[in-house]
């Protein structure tokens, strides 16, 4: 199977993707072909079906995934900011304490970082028992089984 040529860059036409060739088959006579030749045949045009898909599916998926990752970006960028914001928030949370303790600065400054530390501890229980509760997807992998017993069954009999 070639690989799926790329469009120019900045082109918005999605790439090219190799397709299965539909090709006429040959008209057999009755009994023309034996029972190992038509499997052989089957098991090729199966195989070749599912390299399409598979590349199909390789090549949709790369592309949404460039996508997600240039957007992605300006998140990072937009998280960032605010990140780096926050730190003039806490200089005026603490600014404001100072104004109740005018004769501690230092009051202000300590009270805030107690509540920040505060706020970033109860964060981190709150993350912790969310992904305490993460399970593995039992229905996907009984159902892959089912699919590999199913095609080893069907394998068998032929």
């Amino acid at each position: 199977m070639s690989r799926p040529e790329q469009p120019a860059r900045g082109s918005s036409a999605p790439p090219v993707v190799p397709s299965i060739p539909l090709n006429a088959e040959p008209v057999r006579q009755d009994g023309d072909a034996s029972v190992g030749s038509l499997v052989k045949e089957v098991t090729t045009h199966v195989s070749t079906l599912v390299r399409a898909e598979v590349e199909l599916a390789k090549t949709e998926i790369t592309a949404e995934v460039k996508k997600g990752v240039q957007g992605s970006v300006f998140f990072v960028v937009a998280g960032a900011i605010a990140i780096f914001s926050l730190f003039f928030l806490f200089i005026a949370v603490a600014e404001a304490f100072n104004l109740i303790w005018p004769s501690q600065q230092w009051a202000g400054y300590a009270v805030t970082f107690v509540l920040m530390i505060g706020a970033a501890g109860i964060a981190g229980l709150l993350g912790y028992l969310k992904v305490r509760k993460i399970k593995a997807p039992e229905r996907t992998i009984e159902t892959a089984k089912e699919s590999v017993e199913v095609l080893r069954r069907g394998r068998d009999a032929a």
